[in-house]
């Protein structure tokens, strides 16, 4: 784990998006030139080796932490995105929220089974997006080699949620939220 200050970069925001949840914002850790280049290196250096030919990244902010890990990795990036966001066939994965559902999808062309995935995104707190990012690889016939968040709400258990599905699947996370 790396010893880079990433808190002093996130942004409490007490009552956002309603009351009794505290937003954070990580909009400042990606304007800080060192803090975006250190998310970057320290996720990417920690997989590196493992073989990575593809990271997803699931709508919208794992597009900005995955992009740049898949560079940085020397793979592919893979959008998983909301309904009709994809012009041609697509691998889709419901999902529950604490609200209702949602859905992922990726192109069906996008992983092979030959592929060997990071799934990556800025926060995980139910596990429960990580979970449908990862049904989406496994349709493809992709293998999952591991996660990466930027936040992880630890008091949400999140790694239960992921781990009951992937056990012997890494999870790696830059803060741990208590």
């Amino acid at each position: 784990m790396s010893d880079f200050d990433y808190e002093s970069r996130i942004v409490s925001i007490p009552d956002y998006p309603e009351k009794g949840v505290i937003f954070k914002d990580i909009t400042p850790l990606f304007a800080d030139p060192d803090g975006l280049v250190h998310l970057v290196d320290d996720i990417a250096d920690h997989f590196l080796g493992r073989g990575i030919t593809k990271v997803v990244g699931a709508e919208a902010r794992g597009f900005l932490v995955g992009a740049p890990v898949a560079y940085k990795l020397g793979a592919g990036f893979v959008p998983a995105r909301k309904p009709g966001k994809l012009p041609r066939e697509v691998y889709s994965q419901s999902y529950s929220l604490e609200y209702g559902t949602d859905e992922l999808q990726i192109h069906k062309d996008a992983l092979s089974p030959d592929d060997v995935v990071l799934i990556v995104d800025d926060l995980v707190a139910t596990g429960g997006t990580a979970a449908a990012t990862a049904k989406l690889v496994e349709q493809s016939g992709a293998r999952i080699e591991g996660f990466s968040f930027i936040l992880e709400l630890t008091f949400l258990n999140p790694r239960d949620v992921i781990a009951k599905e992937y056990p012997d699947r890494e999870v790696y996370t830059l803060i741990p939220v208590k």
